[in-house]
């Protein structure tokens, strides 16, 4: 694939050369200089509960950091990417937290496929689809969760076969992120008749605007609608869009996996520490700071932050010998639970008053998917109710805890 001049999109390539100190600067400045104007309403929108504010301006957003480089930071430049160290890549995502960017419409496209791309696809593969996710040109949805198999994806029923040059795909997914709003998706089949569990599954690239996929959005405690259940009905794809070998898509998909929980993390941290912050500020504001069972759930909430925090860092500090394999379900157990905690923590703040949801008002006329027949909640009734599901999407607690009891204990495996 022929590489990007980075200075065809503007990047001021010596701002790599500096120090760390220097990159920190230059991401904040950047951010300072764009995030107002036009962009100014978006802070802080698009979080948890909260996916559907403002999509088509935050997918602008996007765009802008493209053009300006900073989309792909860690991908190698020969794909496009600005081969950032992780140390770079840490500090832009803890400065895009602290400068209440907008969430990304294009996480699962650039952290998630484009990695994998990068180590199991072909080279057709990389040519065809690293440069529309760089640009944010084409958006992805993870087809991986199924009503029969959610925290347990070796489960999976959804079928492909090999008709030509065609495969052939029936099934249905379900809890698919923005699937409504995805042209593409990865979705986890199985190529081979008759096999069962980890064998037999493949990796396939899938349009999602064709006949024979339906994506119906499932209305969430919060009123939106970020997932969705997507129907495969004889929908196709070409034959070479099967990403690493037919039948060896579990390995695939495991790589993924070990993508999304990368350096990203400690920018969420970031975030979370901004809402703690202001959990804090609310105590303080009413008055409920000062009684000691609210002081001790905020101590407890910081100083668990804290060793999050460490574990993260010590997770990437072992990342290239590979670790005890346990790593990524203790971060999840960490911060699933956590960020949990904190929106139970919240509604003790607010007390009584938390429990009124406020009457829908035309101020949310701006969002691109408003619908007035939905009563607004509020920052933290949206958040407490969103994080009702941290503690089951992306692997559950119990899958978690069995991964760290069988994999790094040695434990036995839990009857099934």
């Amino acid at each position: 694939m022929t590489a990007i001049n980075l200075a065809d999109r503007g990047v001021d390539l010596a701002q790599w050369d500096g120090t760390t100190a220097d990159f920190a600067d230059s991401v904040r400045t950047w951010l300072d200089q764009h995030l107002s104007g036009e962009f100014e309403n978006l802070k802080s929108r698009g979080g948890p509960g909260s996916e559907h504010e403002f999509f088509a301006r935050r997918l602008e957003w996007d765009r802008l950091l493209a053009r300006a480089g900073w989309t792909c930071l860690g991908w190698p430049t020969e794909y496009g990417g600005r081969g950032a160290t992780i140390e770079q890549r840490i500090l832009f995502h803890q400065e895009y937290a602290r400068s209440g960017a907008p969430a990304r419409v294009s996480h699962v496209g650039e952290e998630l496929l484009g990695p994998t791309l990068i180590a199991f696809g072909t080279d057709e593969q990389k040519r065809r689809f690293l440069p529309g996710i760089r640009d944010v040109d084409e958006l992805w949805a993870q087809g991986y969760s199924e009503p029969g198999a959610g925290s347990d994806l070796a489960n999976i029923s959804t079928t492909a076969r090999l008709d030509g040059d065609t495969w052939v795909i029936n099934g249905q997914k379900v809890w698919t992120s923005l699937a409504h709003v995805a042209q593409w998706a990865f979705v986890l089949c199985r190529t081979e008749p008759g096999s069962s569990r980890h064998k037999g599954l493949s990796f396939l690239l899938v349009p999602l605007d064709q006949p024979g996929v339906t994506v119906r959005p499932i209305q969430q405690l919060t009123g939106t609608s970020e997932f969705n259940e997507v129907f495969f009905d004889d929908a196709t794809t070409e034959a070479s869009l099967v990403v690493g070998e037919p039948g060896e898509g579990w390995k695939v998909a495991m790589g993924l996996l070990q993508f999304e929980r990368g350096v990203s993390t400690l920018g969420q941290q970031v975030g979370f520490s901004r809402e703690l912050d202001h959990v804090v500020e609310m105590a303080k504001a009413n008055g409920t700071a000062s009684e000691p069972v609210i002081r001790e759930r905020i101590a407890r909430a910081s100083l668990e932050l804290r060793v999050m925090r460490a574990h993260a860092q010590r997770t990437l500090a072992i990342v290239d010998t590979g670790g005890s394999g346990g790593e990524a379900s203790v971060a999840k157990l960490l911060w699933a639970n956590w960020h949990r905690d904190l929106g139970e923590l919240a509604m003790a703040v607010q007390g009584a008053p938390s429990l009124i949801a406020p009457e829908a008002t035309s101020e949310g006329a701006a969002n691109d998917i408003f619908d007035p027949e939905h009563l607004e909640l509020d920052f933290w009734q949206r958040l407490f109710l969103f994080t009702r599901a941290d503690t089951i999407y992306g692997g559950s607690n119990e899958v978690q805890r069995n991964i760290i009891a069988e994999r790094v204990l040695g434990l036995p495996r839990e009857a099934r």
